[in-house]
């Protein structure tokens, strides 16, 4: 499956918000979520977008998206 390079670069803005919750705590942590989740958001609906135009399986996206970015990199949070 070709992946649009945009969804990959949206994936592991999400996945790198995520791996700033690491070791946070109160008000930062809630802060940090919040930005996570935006990114998180944003990453499901372009996954969305992407699958109605193009006809895909809207799984099979999300799927290949998050394989070409977690095959291509060790987790962030690590």
């Amino acid at each position: 499956m070709d992946i649009p390079d945009d969804l990959i670069a949206l994936e592991r803005a999400a996945e790198e918000q995520r791996a700033r919750l690491a070791g946070l705590d109160g008000e930062a942590y809630e802060a940090q979520r919040r930005a996570w989740r935006e990114a998180a958001t944003a990453v499901q609906a372009a996954i969305t977008d992407h699958a109605a135009a193009t006809g895909q399986s809207r799984y099979e996206v999300e799927m290949a998206v998050k394989k070409a970015v977690r095959g291509q990199e060790e987790d962030p949070a690590e």
